[in-house]
Formats: C-alpha cells, structure tokens, sequence
C-alpha cells in the first residue's frame, strides 16, 4: 500500500480479507475512493487515515474495528474529520465506542453519515458551525442517549433519519416538520420518547415511511397524517439519490439500511428500503379510534399499528389503501365487523388482527382466501367462519354482536360507578362544609364513637 501513491480508487469489498487495515495506508494520498467492507478485518483503525486528504468515500462497514476513532497524531481531532473533502462516510456494523466526534457536522461536503450498529455513546452533541449538505444520517443500533438532536434544525436537505434502537427520550420536537422539509424517511424504533405525536410531523409531504414503534407515545393517531401526499402517490416511487459526484460509486455503496418489522418479521432493509413506504406505530400508548383519513394513504405497502390500545372500528374504507401488503392491527381493542371491502385488497399477503374483540363472520374472496392460518384472526370475541373452523349461524352472529354491546355496556357501568362515587364524596362533605349543623352532628357522633372505643379499651 506504502508504494501506490497514485492510486486513486481502491474496492475490496465483500471478500474473506482478515488482519488489520496497514498503518502505511496513509501514504496512497491520491485516494479518493476506499472500500473495505464485508470482511472481517480487525483491530483499531490507523490514525494515518487521516493522511489520506483526498478521500470522497469511505466504507469500513461490517468488520470487526473495535476501539475509539483514533485522533489525527499530534492532535486531539478525529482522523475523520481531517478528511475534508469526505462526501460518504460508512463505518457501521463494527465495535466502535466512544462519544460521536463532534467535529464531523463541520465537513462541509459531507452528504451520508452512518455510525450505526457500533456501541457509541452519550448525547449526540450540537454545533453552531454545521454544514448544511448532510442527506443521510445513520445513528441507529448504538448507546445515544439525552433527547432528540437539537443539531438536526441546521440540516435543510436531510432525507433519511435513523436513530432507532438507542437509549433518546423526551418529546419530539415540533420543529422537526419545518426544519427538515425534504425528509423522506424517518426511523425512531425503540428508544424512550414519549408525549404525543405531533402534528407538524404531517408538514413533512415527502415522507413515505415513518417508524415510531416500540416508544412511549400516547394520544391519539393524528388525523392530519393524510396530509402525506408522497403517501397517496401508487407509481412507482424513485430511489433516494444520496451522491451526485463525478466520480462512479454506485458500485461500491448501499443507501444505509433500516430495520422494519415487515410482513411479521424483522428484516433488515438494505438500499431497497428506498422503495418501501408506510406508517410503523407499533408497541406505544396510543388510544382513540383509527383515523379514517389513513386510508386516502393509498401508496403505502405497510401499516403497522399493533400493541396500542386503539379502538372503534376498522375503517371501512380500508379497500382504498390498494398497494397495501401487510396490514397488523393486533392486541388492540377494535370492536364490530371486519369490514367487506378488506378482500379487495389484492396485494396483502400478510394480516393480524388477532386479540381484539372483533365479531360477525370473517369476510372472504381474492386475496383474503390464501391467508388461511388461523391465528391471523386468533383471540377475538365472536368472529365465525374459516379459517376459525367455527361455523357462523344466524344467533352466533346476533350473539356476537351482544356480546360486543356487552363490552362496551360493561365499560360504561364501570365508568359510571367510578363517576357516581366521587360525586357522592363530594355531595356528602360538601354538605358538611356548607351546613354547620350537619357538621357539628357529624364530629359529635365521631366523638361518641371514639369514647366508646377507649371505654372498651379500657375495660379489657
């Protein structure tokens, strides 16, 4: 490596290349582009990186480098943010730790940043000075804590925002939807935040995939995310464009990757996630009914809902989301039929609604006639024919009905009770706070009874 001082692109990528990367790498000062990744290269990173000041693109992701970014020698710097001219930076998927280099948002050519799937820490710090070209930011799978980046507001053209599966908390700020028109693709899974989701998130028009499971959310589904018009688009969607240089990388480089729970499982999107879209509020705290607006969404493939405490009905016009391919509305407390119209939907293959308290006779035809597994409609209160294996009779239905008007009569009496005793707490000692009679009949007799109490605690 020390001898090729005019080599300027060097893709070794995706072979079995063990060791560590040779310190004498810093003398190949004419390269612009460095690819490394899917090996199973090791040890910490050579702080003579930092000499290679020419480097547009550099991707170590999936290896084995372990320590802290090293600092350029002789300074307290990161060997990173010495390479000014970086446009692509890519070291996730290895066992980095330390704090994130501070000093990275000041490389003003720097457009798609992915720290993820390592072990960093603490807060991602803020800058008064940041560049303003940074499309892609890839902070997931680490040990980020303190609330939602206030660094983020200097990022005008960001596209694709990943902080899932981190240690953040606090609300999400409004100012997500004003300072970040542009953004496509936003991921929050699994961290801490809470509060209500806000409704400037339905300012962001160009959002097609949304990832807010797995948090503390609370509220409601806000009405105004039909305002998503990326969304409501069922062409075919254009890829996320993350380098415009004059130099081929294309070969040698993903758009990052985004963990989704897609058709029940978990995969992991590499690239291609560029072409999903859709809404995840899974595993959070969400009540109300579901918003019927969501189904003017009629370009998303995923919705994702499930583990809330939603209720109501499924929205009848369910039919209209026509690209959808995966549809989880379990463990939630959705009530009445399942709506006819739900067969049209040619594209599902994948569909949970199990432990609700749906009833009436599941409906059937098209598409709705491969998904056959039983447990797809499992732990509801009524629901008849295949593939539950329960015949549906004229007085089963009648009696899933009731049996649903029963629910929510017994949700009724039980407020009503909680209702009718604080009412008469208050009736009663009002009454004793306004009338002075009542009030002096009243501790009298408390008196009485407590001489009563102290004579038999005497005399035994």
């Amino acid at each position: 490596m020390g001898s090729m001082s005019n080599l300027q692109l060097l893709a070794l990528g995706r072979n079995h290349l063990t060791g560590v990367i040779p310190s004498d790498i810093g003398n190949a000062t004419s390269l612009k582009v460095l690819g490394l990744k899917s090996n199973h290269l090791g040890g910490k990173l050579p702080a003579t990186i930092s000499y290679l000041i020419n480097l547009v693109v550099l991707l170590l992701s999936g290896n084995k480098f372990t320590g802290m970014i090293p600092n350029v020698p002789g300074e307290s710097k990161s060997v990173f943010c010495h390479l000014t001219h970086l446009q692509l930076l890519d070291v996730s998927n290895n066992q980095l730790f330390g704090d994130f280099p501070r000093c990275l948002w000041k490389l003003k050519d720097l457009q798609s940043l992915d720290l993820s799937g390592n072990a960093f820490s603490g807060e991602v710090p803020t800058s008064t000075n940041c560049s303003s070209s940074l499309t892609s930011l890839h902070l997931s799978k680490n040990n980020f804590t303190g609330s939602f980046p206030a660094v983020l507001q200097n990022f005008k053209s960001l596209i694709i925002l990943d902080l899932g599966n981190n240690n953040i908390c606090g609300t999400l700020p409004p100012w997500i939807g004003e300072s970040n028109p542009l953004l496509r693709i936003l991921g929050l899974r699994s961290n801490m935040f809470y509060g209500s989701i806000p409704w400037q998130l339905s300012q962001l028009s160009h959002l097609q995939l949304i990832v807010l499971a797995e948090n503390k959310f609370v509220g409601t589904i806000p009405e105004s995310f039909v305002n998503f018009s990326f969304m409501r688009q069922t062409s075919m969607m254009q890829p996320v464009l993350i380098l415009s240089t004059d130099y081929v990388y294309s070969t040698y480089f993903e758009n990052g990757h985004m963990d989704l729970i897609w058709k029940g499982r978990e995969y992991t999107f590499e690239g291609t996630y560029a072409f999903v879209t859709g809404i995840d509020l899974s595993g959070n705290s969400l009540m109300g009914e579901i918003p019927s607006e969501l189904t003017n969404l009629s370009g998303i493939q995923l919705l994702n809902l499930s583990r809330n405490y939603l209720s109501g009905r499924i929205p009848k016009d369910i039919s209209n989301l026509k690209l959808l391919e995966s549809l989880d509305f379990s463990w939630n407390k959705l009530s009445g039929h399942i709506p006819p119209t739900i067969s049209k939907l040619v594209f599902l293959n994948t569909l949970n609604l199990s432990n609700n308290i749906l009833s009436g006779e599941i409906p059937t035809g098209s598409q709705l006639q491969t998904l056959n597994d039983p447990s797809v409609y499992s732990n509801n209160l009524g629901l008849c024919g295949p593939p539950l294996g329960i015949a549906c009779t004229k007085k089963s239905s009648i009696a899933a009905v009731d049996g649903a008007k029963e629910h929510h009569q017994d949700l009724w009496l039980y407020y009503s009770v909680i209702a009718g005793v604080v009412f008469g707490f208050w009736v009663w000692f009002g009454a004793l706070f306004v009338c002075k009679v009542w009030r002096f009949a009243f501790i009298s007799c408390i008196d009485a009874m407590h001489q009563q109490f102290m004579q038999k605690m005497k005399s035994t």
